[in-house]
């Protein structure tokens, strides 16, 4: 379904958005952390978490965040690399997320750390947790362990898809929104289609949505990779969700 678009671009929106949000230094055990806490412009409708792509957390996140802030979320996008640990060279990407594909307890450990620094910080409940890339994969992970309290919805946008062996869905997982390009290289149709068959099969709510010519990394602003058609369809897809598990009061 194609739905209507702003009449500014995502892009353009994200480069005019306010910053008011602020780097949150935090803690997990004894290693630092650094994540970023966009307060909503008004009374919150809840919080979105956001969990970066395999660069670590960026400005990229940051401007996720103000963008929804102005939506009227909280938004706190988490670190799961380490205070300063943004790695450049594909090379240092690929082990950092290696690292946690092969530690999924830290992974989810991580992930709840930053929920629970985010409503410490007094964020909003309830939650809807969305990432990108590697992030989506994360996003997925948390769903499938059922560990966090109170969160209403996931998405995950261009994200790794597959389901590790001896994992699964429960019947009472929150909905998930899978928003995935057509042209993705890095993510098959065959990992689409084989979550939609595990989806099914656990009776969980779920929406896809695939766009026809989006790469891996369509939402990516200023990159090679972007594709504004794309990027706008699954924002709005996005915010379709929040509006119904985050409604107004």
């Amino acid at each position: 379904m194609i739905r209507p678009l702003t009449l500014l671009t995502l892009a353009a929106l994200a480069g005019t958005a306010q910053a008011d949000g602020r780097e949150i230094d935090y803690r997990v055990d004894d290693e630092a952390f650094t994540g970023y806490f966009a307060p909503a412009d008004d009374e919150p409708r809840g919080t979105v978490l956001i969990i970066h792509d395999w660069d670590g957390l960026t400005d990229y996140e940051r401007r996720r965040a103000e963008m929804l802030a102005e939506r009227g979320y909280d938004a706190f996008a988490l670190d799961l690399y380490g205070q300063g640990n943004r790695p450049v060279e594909t090379e240092a990407k690929k082990a950092e997320t290696a690292k946690l594909y092969q530690d999924r307890e830290r992974m989810r450990a991580l992930t709840l750390a930053g929920l629970a620094e985010a409503r410490a910080r007094g964020a909003a409940m309830p939650t809807v947790v969305m990432g990108y890339c590697f992030g989506g994969a994360v996003v997925l992970e948390l769903a499938r362990s059922a560990a966090a309290e109170d969160v209403h919805g996931y998405a995950t946008f261009h994200g790794g898809l597959a389901t590790p062996e001896g994992q699964g869905y429960a019947d009472d997982t929150a909905p998930i929104l899978v928003a995935h390009g057509g042209a993705d290289a890095s993510i098959p149709l065959e990992d689409v289609t084989a979550l939609s068959r595990q989806l099914e099969d656990a009776g969980v709510d779920y929406e896809i949505e695939i766009y026809s010519g989006a790469p891996h990394a369509f939402t990516v602003f200023d990159s090679d990779r972007y594709q504004q058609r794309a990027d706008e369809r699954s924002w709005s897809a996005f915010l379709s969700l929040l509006d119904e598990v985050l409604p107004r009061q």
